[in-house]
């Protein structure tokens, strides 16, 4: 019986479409390759759709706006989103690409998966999620998971894509990249920003993993080879981050968005964000390094485990 499989995502560097454009390559067998278009073959039906914000996000990024997203990111208050077109009333498989901001998901991502005609084509149905981030995705995909569970939608894989290069490092080059629109090398002796362009490239191998087990018509371990091929990287020093950042965001959050001097208010809030990422989370993963990670080796290890997966904790 022919297959309908439905991509939908929203992108506003360019990365993230790059990343679809691969995915999607992978499941070119047994459909007509052709770039972002309808595929059709034995199987069935890729339609890709790029969904747009009706005050879309001008790219690269002005410091102000950049700052001035968070609280509506944190808070997941959606933004009008122009009327997403579907051809299909029902799907045999979505695959949601999103890219998350702030430690949650994107204006954009959210604003989405608000629509009526997403959440109508998301009940019942299998869901896999592809996500491009700088290193930090965990936080976002838990609250990811709790939407498509309220939707009645099956998340049956997720992949992360995200900067390898470490921390402090990646913040700077992400910066650099947002504040003036080039991914290249920041003063020529930094490395390049964002997922690599081998990763990104290598996105085609997941596609074909994921076409291999809807043509079975089954999902079961389809995670479990997602994982075996490294389409998730779990880090715990991210891991200690996104345990404790979420809740000083969303502090800052409803502080800043109840504010009639919101302006004076996002600039604080911007410095204090550089000082906690290139100072204090440093100093916190140091001593989490020395004083506790030797000691909590089991429960990292099954924390890990969880994360790696696509279930939800109880």
């Amino acid at each position: 019986m022919s297959k309908k499989i439905l991509v939908l995502y929203y992108s506003q560097t360019g990365q993230l479409t790059e990343i679809v454009e691969n995915f999607v390559l992978g499941l070119k067998s047994p459909f007509v390759s052709s770039r972002l278009s309808e595929r059709e073959g034995d199987l069935g039906v890729v339609e890709v759709v790029r969904a747009k914000p009706k005050n879309d996000f001008a790219f690269p990024w002005t410091s102000e706006r950049f700052f001035d997203a968070m609280p509506e990111t944190v808070l997941a208050i959606p933004a009008p989103i122009e009327k997403i077109e579907l051809k299909e009333a029902k799907y045999d498989l979505v695959v949601f690409a999103y890219q998350p901001w702030y430690l949650s998901l994107s204006i954009p991502a959210n604003s989405i998966l608000a629509t009526d005609e997403v959440k109508k084509i998301l009940k019942d149905t299998p869901v896999v999620t592809l996500i491009g981030a700088r290193n930090m995705w965990l936080s976002s995909q838990e609250k990811l998971k709790k939407i498509l569970k309220e939707a009645g939608a099956n998340l049956v894989g997720n992949i992360a894509l995200v900067d390898r290069n470490q921390n402090s490092i990646s913040a700077i080059t992400i910066l650099h990249w947002m504040m003036n629109g080039k991914k290249d090398s920041y003063l020529g002796i930094f490395p390049k920003p964002g997922v690599s362009d081998e990763d990104i490239s290598n996105t085609k191998v997941f596609g074909k993993t994921v076409l291999e087990f809807l043509q079975k018509v089954n999902f079961d371990g389809l995670q479990q080879q997602l994982v075996y091929q490294n389409a998730v990287d779990i880090k715990p020093d991210y891991m200690i981050i996104e345990k404790l950042a979420p809740r000083l965001f969303l502090i800052w959050a409803n502080f800043i968005s109840k504010r009639k001097n919101r302006t004076a208010w996002l600039v604080v809030y911007k410095y204090y964000l550089l000082f906690a990422l290139f100072i204090i989370a440093p100093i916190v993963l140091t001593v989490n390094a020395i004083l506790f990670r030797p000691f909590m080796r089991n429960k990292i290890r099954e924390k890990k485990k969880y994360y790696e997966g696509v279930g939800m904790m109880e």
